[in-house]
């Protein structure tokens, strides 16, 4: 598995990351305990030492997974730990953007203590809130760096500008935005930007809501609150786009390379300049089967070519992540 060390730390972790947002269930129709704890435990089994989870994920229950199974099976210190902050909810599960102090402070002993842990690797801000002065935001987080509670910071979802604003004040180890095959927007200024400033990138959404799964057909469906259901890629007309995508490049990546779309979408992220570590969304061990595979070998420049003209000539009706966006706090 390769590693890497981040920016402004001594934090050393997979480049292959275990995402655990559908750990936590929520919006993705439930969740098993024992099939989470199993997951994690097979990860780090794997080389995945890198992993990441958000109060939000479930609303303390991916957390709280994580922490069982790293305190059950002895893994706390073989992994990066990296969590979130500055989301927040009412009792009827609405989510909104709070980078308040007091919830800044009264988060991060939370999930201390969901995960088990006397210190957070990696702490991220989940989102910028706009309410609330980056400045302020980013002495809050130094702050708490500063007195041990967590390791290194990052910021997720963030514009360059932004970033920026809160590195000057707190120096960066990491910004998490989406980024997949089908969700590139962030090549036009924030990887470059990141590059240029020295902070390394964990990237979400490696399989896109597992539609570079290779898994998926015309007929899937999702059950409950899966948030696919509001997803605009998954909805009539575009989903059969992205489904004719997924087979060509299956088809490539098995031509080429003996590989499946899914090993060829984690390969290629890998070998984006910029990219230090891909988050890998897994809720059974199952899932993590294909981690191997993406390993020992490389995308060349005629490579990455080819797959962009297969996506140029697949999908006519593009459309990015936005609608995972929450709103803002209403004062």
């Amino acid at each position: 598995m390769e590693t890497i060390t981040l920016p402004n730390s001594d934090l050393t972790g997979s480049r292959i990351a275990l995402g655990t947002w559908a750990i936590g269930g929520w919006m993705w129709g439930g969740t098993d305990e024992k099939q989470s704890i199993d997951t994690v435990k097979s990860a780090v089994e794997r080389g995945i030492t890198t992993i990441d989870t958000a109060p939000v994920y479930g609303f303390g229950e991916s957390e709280t997974l994580v922490g069982k199974a790293l305190k059950q099976h002895g893994l706390r210190d073989q992994v990066l730990l990296a969590t979130k902050c500055g989301l927040n909810w009412t009792e009827d599960s609405a989510v909104y953007r709070d980078a308040t102090q007091s919830r800044l402070t009264q988060e991060v002993e939370d999930s201390l203590r969901r995960l088990q842990t006397d210190r957070i690797d990696l702490y991220q801000l989940h989102w910028p809130d706009p309410t609330v002065e980056i400045d302020e935001v980013a002495h809050t987080l130094q702050t708490l760096k500063e007195q041990g509670k967590i390791r290194a910071v990052g910021v997720s979802n963030f514009s360059v500008d932004q970033m920026n604003a809160f590195n000057r004040v707190c120096p960066l180890s990491t910004i998490q935005p989406p980024y997949n095959l089908f969700e590139r927007d962030i090549e036009r200024d924030i990887l470059p930007a990141a590059r240029d400033a020295n902070i390394g990138t964990l990237t979400y959404g490696a399989l896109c809501r597992g539609l570079l799964s290779g898994k998926m057909r015309e007929d899937t469906t999702f059950d409950g609150d899966d948030l696919r259901n509001n997803d605009p890629k998954f909805q009539k007309g575009r989903f059969e786009q992205y489904l004719k995508a997924v087979k060509r490049l299956d088809d490539y990546a098995r031509e080429h390379y003996d590989k499946t779309v899914l090993e060829l979408s984690l390969r290629w992220l890998l070998d984006q300049d910029g990219v230090s570590i891909a988050l890998w969304g897994a809720r059974r061990p199952d899932q993590l089967d294909p981690a191997g595979n993406v390993m020992g070998w490389s995308l060349d420049q005629n490579a990455k070519r080819d797959i962009d003209a297969i996506l140029d000539d697949c999908i006519t009706d593009p459309v990015g992540p936005e609608f995972m966006a929450p709103p803002t706090r209403n004062d």
